[in-house]
């Protein structure tokens, strides 16, 4: 990761009055101006994700269809792609890449946000977000209470499976090709990771 993508604010615009890093509150969030960026705020501290490259966005938005399909039209849950806000506690604010929401779960659907954790998370991760991804966020995630988390790599074409057990993800592997995701979420998922990635 580079320093600027995780540079608080406070050195980017100096121009507003901002809270320490360390200190940001969700009130703190939502007083940002919308300047087209795209800020979480993670234990306090605000970070500036990098604008997302052609690859992510076409794996995002094929791994979206197919959740779709296979969620969202049967009518098992909701499925949300970026920019959406999610809520982990008062000064955790997240926007994951991807977002399921499972029917069961409906209730932390909320006019503004999503509250609480999601059925399922899914970052597609590339070389100046790949360590927070799998530190930061993977640690986060795990407290909140995400049951399973999906790290994406669209550069070698994997899918990393966590499982959440007892607030810590169990790596269960690593997909590729023609294996299908076993996912515990997304009951009969038969999707090949391969068919994710446009092949």
């Amino acid at each position: 990761m580079t320093q600027s993508d995780t540079l608080p604010v406070a050195g980017l615009a100096t121009h507003l009055p901002v809270p320490d890093s360390g200190q940001w509150t969700l009130a703190d969030y939502e007083a940002l101006p919308n300047d087209g960026q795209r800020y979480e705020l993670l234990d306090g501290v605000l970070r500036l994700t990098p604008a997302p490259t052609p690859d992510h966005q076409a794996t995002s938005l094929l791994i979206a269809y197919y959740l779709l399909q296979h969620i969202q039209l049967p009518g098992r849950g909701r499925v949300f792609t970026a920019p959406i806000d999610v809520e982990l506690g008062p000064h955790t604010l997240v926007q994951p890449d991807i977002v399921v929401i499972l029917a069961t779960s409906a209730a932390s659907i909320s006019p503004r946000r999503i509250v609480g954790p999601p059925d399922l998370v899914i970052e597609i991760t590339s070389p100046s977000t790949a360590s927070y991804d799998r530190r930061e966020k993977r640690d986060l995630y795990a407290a909140a209470g995400v049951r399973e988390y999906w790290i994406v790599d669209a550069g070698t074409r994997t899918i990393e499976l966590l499982c959440l057990e007892e607030r810590h993800y169990r790596a269960e592997y690593v997909y590729t090709g023609q294996a299908i995701v076993p996912s515990r979420v997304v009951q009969g998922w038969s999707v090949a990771t391969a068919t994710l990635f446009g092949g």
